[in-house]
């Protein structure tokens, strides 16, 4: 009995912490590649099911996380020194905003998604790219703008609002040269 518990610990272990090898996509899914775990299948679902490709969901993931599971907005500093509140309630793989999570447990009928759950935030990635899509016509394959408009909301980006914003667009650039790169490394690694 001991020895299942000692096992079962340490599957939920390696399940908790985030990869050590980020910029090569065939790493990450090749260091999550358990019976229970594993990512590539999982965001290939995404892919299927929302259209948005892989390197995509997999980058806007490493941008906003960096593939950690537990991850929120670092706290502001109350006079400089004393740690103080959040700037928003952003958590987990996806960064996903509290109000934003509700919205899609609620349209997709996921009521138990949780944002630390790798498979939960890569759907919810697909979900929000392709209903970007719907509301602005971002094309699928357009990781600058779809990034730009899961990091500014729907109705900033189809305001603009976000061009002025510099931050948004270095985070955009970032984020479709990491895609980019993904899909290169994905074809070399036979993933693609």
């Amino acid at each position: 009995m001991r020895r299942i518990m000692f096992i079962a610990l340490l599957l939920l272990t390696g399940c908790a912490t985030a990869p050590t090898q980020t910029n090569n996509v065939c790493a990450v899914f090749d260091q999550r590649d358990g019976f229970f775990n594993n990512w590539y299948k999982q965001a290939k679902s995404v892919e299927t099911e929302y259209g948005v490709p892989v390197p995509i969901l997999m980058a806007t993931i490493y941008t906003e996380s960096g593939y950690q599971a537990r991850v929120k907005p670092p706290r502001t500093k109350l006079f400089g020194f004393i740690p103080w509140s959040r700037p928003s309630t952003a958590y987990g793989y996806s960064q996903a905003l509290d109000g934003t999570w509700a919205d899609y447990q609620r349209e997709t009928g996921r009521w138990t998604a949780r944002r630390t759950d790798f498979s939960d935030a890569v759907r919810f990635v697909g979900w929000y790219h392709a209903r970007s899509h719907q509301m602005n016509g971002i094309p699928l394959n357009d990781a600058y703008n779809l990034y730009a408009a899961y990091y500014a909301g729907p109705n900033d980006y189809a305001r603009g609002a976000w061009r002025s914003k510099p931050g948004i667009d270095r985070s955009a650039r970032r984020t479709a040269a990491v895609a980019s790169s993904y899909a290169a490394q994905l074809n070399n690694c036979g993933l693609q």
